[in-house]
């Protein structure tokens, strides 16, 4: 193993460990009850399986028998999730055929970050997470499963399912993906008619067509955006079949495989000889994993809040530093939109997670020993599925890319470093997605355009205020504020002005993801500015530098004399498409760093070290 990632596990672990115990203590109380169909009472037993059949009412009063609970995100709007309509009966019918019985547990939102871009639905995007996350404690609560299916993709559906599940870390649990969408028009045309249409040199209509043919079927987006990045975390933390994540929907080999994932299943429910509690396999080796696989794909900046959420669902503090120091020996071994000009189906051909988790475990960058729950380690389960007459093998995943502008080896890499880097100064913590950036716009030095929301960006650039040189500057998009939005709605106008030969950057408490492209962009900035950041004080014309080599963010003033500014005021609060019922979310929300999270509060960090001291005091910062 490389010293480094072994140094940021083994501190992960120090710094967690009073948090985790507790965890665990929580775990082991619910997993030394019986199994739990047979502590409920025949009334609630009798209520549990009203509904079933009378084949499926005698299997499930056998307690001895896996009873399966489906926690599903269907619903036919959001393209990734449309496939999951037949995934309940698909599943029945294959644990019914071994003498088992699944259930659908419960609903939980999906909401469409692709449909709420620039809207004011926006704003409950991230908030949604945290719902998702209780909707499934809610599923759970009923104490009629042996076991849990997780029917979730996009980009806040799946940390919030996770986050949980964790909460029954009893339970074993498996997610079950639904795959990718078929390629359509390149995502490079796609870009190039969004900026078209900024530039008004094509209308509406041009750009809904282009839309349409990139956005077009069933499945998930085909750029690497979050919902794809979500999909590659859960392969490398173990908690998919190997894979499994990018198969086509409606296609022989997705069936099989969401048949083979409920028969998995059973074979490790809790009524099973060898069961294998979610608890058993994440741990600060899952998290190490889901970091490096993150950054060596190019994936999305949306899994360095999810991540840090999850991780504490699971009695576990990662913190961006983490992110930092596993980036600068992380090489960038994947080239996806918008880091290049592959989709997630040219990934998949080339070699897809098998290849791309051996190359990095044989550099000694992800623990091979991690647990998974297919069984076994990460390293036994670098294996691909196939189909011979019909039926569903596995053989080892290819260990040589076959398109090496997709995925290439450690010997041969696309950047030394991963995607992500900190950047940090007296304008706070951020995060920049460095893969889709030229090296040359890495350093950045230009006078501040303040602006307080994306929509104030167009007609500045309609009114020609933007032909130069500039850092946009952003406030009061961060959780706090407004529930911390996307601003993708700003990339095409500034990729415009980069494209025109302007220095130009963005700065911002709000949030790009996974779709971050050309133009360096400090994201994510802490303190934000509702929590009194020094973001807010930036004024029009202020020198901002951002540096990925030396990893700072800096007004080019005084402290003194920046401290001593007003404070700018918030735009007034909004309580319009369903905005005032998350005001409470927005009132008791960490920063951005302890996962722009409303459930949980600061967490008990043992601070070892003058670094996890640091790491603490900036937590204790969060929570105040």
């Amino acid at each position: 193993m490389h010293s480094e990632v072994l140094r940021v596990t083994h501190n992960i672990a120090a710094r967690s460990r009073t948090l985790r115990d507790q965890y665990r203590r929580d775990v082991d109380e619910m997993a030394s009850g019986p199994i739990n169909r047979s502590q409920l009472s025949c009334g609630n037993l009798a209520h549990g399986m009203a509904s079933c059949g009378v084949e499926d009412k005698s299997t499930i009063k056998m307690i001895d028998s896996a009873n399966i609970g489906i926690v599903s995100a269907y619903n036919d709007m959001l393209s990734a999730h449309a496939p999951y309509a037949g995934y309940p009966e698909q599943i029945k019918d294959a644990l019914k055929a071994i003498g088992c019985t699944a259930q659908v547990a419960g609903g939980v939102p999906a909401m469409c970050d692709g449909v709420t871009q620039g809207q004011p639905g926006m704003e409950l995007s991230l908030f949604s997470r945290d719902v998702i996350a209780q909707a499934t404690a809610v599923s759970l609560s009923h104490q009629m499963f042996d076991a849990v299916l997780m029917l979730g993709i996009c980009d806040k559906i799946v940390p919030g399912l996770l986050m949980g599940a964790l909460q029954f870390g009893h339970l074993p649990t498996l997610f079950v993906p639904a795959g990718p969408m078929t390629s359509g028009l390149s995502n490079k045309e796609k870009v190039r008619v969004r900026q078209l249409y900024a530039e008004g040199k094509v209308d509406r209509a041009e750009l809904l067509e282009a839309e349409m043919a990139s956005y077009h079927s069933q499945g998930t987006c085909t750029f690497y955006g979050t919902a794809n990045s979500n999909q590659m975390v859960l392969e490398a933390m173990g908690l998919q079949l190997p894979g499994s994540s990018f198969v086509n929907p409606e296609t022989p080999l997705r069936r099989a495989l969401t048949e083979a994932a409920a028969e998995h299943l059973a074979r490790i429910a809790r009524t099973s000889h060898q069961p294998l509690p979610l608890a058993d396999v994440i741990d600060e080796r899952s998290f190490v994993n889901a970091i490096v696989a993150l950054l060596a794909s190019g994936g999305s900046t949306n899994l360095c809040i999810h991540l840090v959420a999850i991780a504490r669902a699971a009695g576990l503090v990662i913190t961006w530093s983490d992110f930092d120091a596993l980036s600068k020996v992380t090489p960038l071994l994947a080239k996806i939109y918008p880091n290049g000009s592959a989709d997630i189906n040219h990934f998949q051909a080339a070699g897809g997670t098998g290849l791309l988790f051996g190359e990095l475990m044989r550099a000694g960058l992800m623990h091979g020993d991690a647990a998974v729950c297919f069984g076994g380690t990460l390293e036994t389960a670098c294996i691909e599925p196939f189909l011979e007459d019909g039926c569903l093998q596995w053989r080892p995943a290819t260990e040589e890319s076959l398109d090496l502008e997709v995925i290439r080896p450690t010997g041969n890499v696309f950047a030394a470093e991963g995607g992500i880097r900190l950047l940090q100064g007296n304008l706070g913590r951020s995060l920049i997605k460095t893969s889709a950036v030229d090296p040359e716009r890495h350093n950045i030095t230009a006078p501040a355009v303040v602006i307080s929301h994306q929509d104030e960006l167009r007609p500045l650039f309609e009114r020609g205020e933007l032909d130069r040189d500039c850092v946009i500057v952003v406030r009061f998009q961060g959780p706090a504020a407004n529930g911390m939005p996307e601003l993708h709605q700003l990339m095409p106008t500034l990729g415009v002005l980069q494209d025109r030969g302007h220095v130009v950057a963005l700065v911002t408490d709000g949030r790009l993801s996974g779709a971050s492209g050309k133009v360096p962009a400090a994201i994510h900035v802490t303190p934000e500015a509702a929590n009194g950041g020094f973001i807010g004080r930036i004024q029009n014309g202020d020198i901002i530098s951002l540096n990925v080599a030396t990893g700072a963010l800096s007004v080019a003033l005084e402290y003194s004399a920046f401290a001593n500014r007003p404070h700018a005021e918030p735009p007034a609060e909004k309580h319009t498409v369903g905005r005032g019922l998350f005001r409470f979310s927005r009132e008791v929300v960490s920063d951005a760093e302890c996962g722009g999270c409303a459930l949980f509060g600061p967490p008990i960090i043992d601070a070892s070290s003058e670094t996890e001291r640091s790491q603490a005091a900036a937590y204790e910062h969060c929570a105040s």
